[in-house]
């Protein structure tokens, strides 16, 4: 809204600047605290309306509030203008902010900003982490706000859990208005988050060492590694290579293969054996079934031994 002279020209608006006792909306005697609580919106007397009209201000209606003795300012605007005479109530995040206690004057001045185009912000927590979708929750939770303020941490009410973000940055300017802009957000990582280490083969100075640090010792037991007989009489080689036991052990599951190679593909078998040379080679004894003795209960006639074949 602007106001012309009798000849045309623009008005210049007058700022409104003065003092109030500022309290916490815990402090408001009305039932609509939580509303306040959850933005970025004071509640100031009637009296400041009356004046905001005969001083040809520019709407929306914005302010910056000044803590003087703590050198602390930050921007808000006005929810309603129901306050007792003489006080304001703020939300607590922005009391924190100010270094304001109960009862403290604070300094309120008449303000005109730019719009929003771009902003920053950094979680104050790790949990703001499990939110799914942060900028869907953020553009919900600032609807309740009008200012933002480089270094100020803005409280966000989702699932009756209070997130705190500290602005880190805003575009066009220190303080912007967000009143029906369009706005790029983007995130910092959270206060006390770590990123997770990956660690490479090729990291370490000495390959062999970090190969040694990766591999976890085999678990588990040597498969066939009893004595035993077998039916042609001979007698089992028992010892095994080192390639052979290796086969052998039972992989713990949930253990990768380091030495894997992109593009192949392997099958765990047993490796064969190495042909025999003519000067190692024994000489195989040949085996034929049911070669043994036996004898019948019952004699055949004309033979008192019956020979199974």
């Amino acid at each position: 809204m602007f106001s012309f002279n009798m000849f045309g020209e623009h008005l210049q608006p007058r700022p409104f600047n003065t003092q109030y006792r500022c309290y916490s909306v815990s402090m408001f005697p009305g039932a609509d605290k939580q509303q306040v609580e959850n933005g970025g919106k004071i509640m100031m007397p009637p009296s400041a309306l009356d004046v905001l009209t005969r001083l040809n201000i520019v709407y929306p209606m914005l302010f910056k509030l000044t803590n003087r003795r703590g050198n602390r300012h930050t921007h808000c605007g006005v929810l309603e203008f129901v306050a007792d005479e003489g006080k304001v109530y703020i939300p607590y995040w922005m009391m924190r902010n100010l270094l304001l206690d109960e009862g403290d004057m604070v300094q309120i001045e008449s303000m005109s900003l730019p719009v929003a185009t771009f902003s920053k912000f950094e979680p104050q927590s790790v949990e703001f982490l499990d939110i799914s979708n942060p900028k869907a929750v953020l553009e919900n939770g600032l609807r309740n706000f009008a200012c933002l303020t480089v270094d100020d941490v803005i409280a966000i009410n989702y699932n009756d859990k209070v997130y705190e973000l500290r602005v880190l940055e805003v575009k066009p300017g220190a303080a912007v208005t967000i009143i029906e802009c369009d706005m790029n957000v983007e995130f910092a990582a959270p206060v006390g988050y770590e990123e997770p280490k990956h660690r490479k083969r090729g990291d370490s100075e000495n390959k062999d060492e970090s190969d040694e640090e990766m591999m976890h010792e085999p678990t588990g037991f040597y498969t066939f590694q009893g004595s035993g007989n077998r039916l042609d009489g001979k007698k089992k080689n028992l010892q095994l290579t080192e390639e052979e036991i290796k086969e052998k052990i039972v992989r713990t599951r949930g253990i990768p293969d380091y030495d894997y190679e992109v593009g192949y593909i392997k099958f765990w078998r047993k490796t064969p054996k190495a042909a025999i040379t003519n000067n190692t080679e024994e000489e195989e004894v040949a085996f034929n079934p049911f070669e043994g003795e036996g004898t019948s209960l019952k004699q055949a006639k004309g033979k008192s031994n019956t020979r199974i074949l």
